[in-house]
């Protein structure tokens, strides 16, 4: 089996692109990442597909071996498709952020944030109780 290291080094490329996209805060930048992501795995599946033969219709005088899997191309379409929907979800979620709030940037939820200062307090709290408690334990 040939694989391409020009398709290989690409492939590289545009997954590392992608997943440092995907970690960004603004959501068109997550957009970039997932369309060069979905790009690198069509990729991948083209490197995998083996040796080029001739189409796989049955006829007189071709045998299966000499046949084209066509298994990695019906997977290549529907990443494709995949891709193309989820695209068009994210962009549907840009643009409510955009007409909402004039910003594309996915933040940090306040609440969340609140409850998990409590919770180390509480923590803290429990902690420093239990530590007392041991130290009049030793004191007796």
């Amino acid at each position: 089996m040939n694989i391409s290291l020009v398709l290989v080094a690409i492939m590289v490329v545009l997954y590392a692109s992608g997943i440092y996209l995907l970690l960004e805060r603004s959501m068109t930048r997550v957009l970039l990442g997932f369309l060069l992501v979905g790009n690198a795995t069509n990729l991948l599946l083209i490197t995998m597909v083996g040796k080029v033969g001739s189409a796989p219709i049955v006829e007189d005088g071709v045998s299966a071996a000499d046949m084209t899997d066509p298994m990695p191309e019906a997977l290549i379409l529907t990443a494709i498709v995949i891709t193309f929907g989820v695209s068009a979800f994210l962009m549907a979620l840009i643009y409510r952020s955009w007409r909402l709030e004039r910003d594309d940037d996915v933040d940090d939820d306040v609440d969340d944030v609140a409850l998990r200062e409590e919770e180390v307090a509480e923590l803290g709290e429990t902690l420093e109780s239990t530590t007392e408690d041991s130290e009049f334990g030793a004191s007796r």
